[in-house]
């Protein structure tokens, strides 16, 4: 194998796929990059055996081959070597070592065989469908901070994507629940997506998936089966299995008949859960609402740290309620709302809230509350 790459292109690419790389690893392969190059073109690939990333650079390829090299190792060299680099990449076959030459710097790299290298082929995945990359984004901005990490309930460590019913249209949604609170998040079901099987995207995966559609502008095109999904972004492909276990059914959870309707200003609102929530024990972080004609006292009381309350001027003609909550969920949900308002609805001190985004009719919140 022989090749001349740009630097900016081979650091790009090295940068998509070496974060699935686990620094520490049992099986040695799973520390390596797959490099094959082929044509004009450098394909890398990492795993973890739940996730795969594979990214193409354009490259000038004297001689086609495939070999793996430690793939932070190959990071870090390519990412040190001076701007604008052309980087020499040759494979000496009988010495086992991958030599990489820029100007000045020349660096020999301990290989392993491509042959061993793991597949998660995923075949033929059955339902594919195209939305924009901003479109999947919002869907995981909205949910992903909802996700459980308790490792018992395994079910519950991802976001449900699934075919719903929203406003009597198709959706596909997105639902993340650990338990405490729920976050929902709809859009309009795309072309190909009818019939999809409901599926558990791993939380390792959509915090990849996040990182890689941050920064693109187009289209993702998305496959999947019961077992695995894969994404299309620009030049990357991420694929991933997905959690093997039942989503709880959510909707017995969000309430229908909660008639205390709450409006406030959700700045205002988050500012002041900031504050007095400075004062919360780390362990409870329970801050009480107390509601009463038109005002809204937020308090908190921490028997070892003091006390704060804190008073706005609310939208709340209900009868008097008083009801606490955990403060970090709260600035959570309150931080994912887009509209200047945010509207609960309430029904007593031990049952679910849910949380409404004046600006964003397609997403909604559950809360369960804390004694105070």
């Amino acid at each position: 194998m022989r090749l001349v790459i740009e630097k900016s292109e081979l650091l790009r690419g090295l940068g998509h796929v070496t974060s699935v790389v686990e620094r520490r690893t049992t099986i040695p392969i799973l520390s390596n990059v797959l490099l094959k190059a082929t044509g004009e073109t450098l394909e890398l690939k990492a795993t973890d055996l739940e996730r795969e990333v594979i990214e193409e650079c354009p490259a000038s390829v004297a001689q086609a081959g495939a070999v793996t090299v430690p793939a932070h190792m190959l990071h870090d060299i390519v990412r040190k070597l001076p701007e604008g680099s052309r980087i020499d990449i040759r494979r000496d076959a009988e010495k086992e070592r991958l030599t990489i030459s820029a100007g000045q710097a020349r660096f020999a790299l301990q290989t392993i065989g491509a042959e061993d290298f793991p597949d998660l082929n995923a075949g033929d995945l059955g339902h594919s469908f195209e939305l924009e990359a901003q479109e999947l984004k919002r869907l995981i901005d909205k949910t992903r901070f909802a996700i459980s990490t308790e490792e018992t309930r395994y079910y519950l460590n991802g976001i449900y994507f699934h075919p719903a019913e929203a406003n009597k249209k198709p959706a596909l949604r997105a639902v993340a629940t650990d338990g405490h609170r729920l976050a929902l998040a709809d859009l309009p079901l795309p072309k190909g997506a009818q019939g999809m099987p409901g599926v558990i995207v791993p939380r390792k995966t959509v915090h990849e998936l996040h990182r890689l559609i941050e920064a693109s502008p187009g289209k993702v095109k998305v496959s999947v089966n019961q077992a695995k999904m894969r994404f299309e972004i620009g030049t990357v492909t991420l694929t991933s299995k997905l959690i093997d276990g039942t989503f709880p059914d959510y909707g017995r959870v969000i309430p229908q008949n909660n008639d205390k309707v709450l409006k406030v200003g959700n700045g205002e609102f988050m500012s002041a859960v900031d504050r007095v929530s400075t004062i919360a024990s780390e362990r409870g972080r329970a801050v009480k609402l107390n509601l009463s004609g038109g005002k809204l006292v937020l308090s908190v009381n921490n028997p070892e740290g003091g006390s704060a309350t804190e008073e706005l001027g609310v939208d709340y003609g209900a009868s008097p309620l008083e009801i606490g909550f955990n403060a970090r969920y709260l600035l959570d949900i309150a931080g994912q709302l887009e509209g200047e308002n945010a509207t609960f609805l309430l029904a007593d001190a031990g049952s679910p809230t849910m949380i409404k985004d004046d600006g964003d009719e397609a997403s909604l919140y559950v809360l369960m509350p804390m004694r105070v």
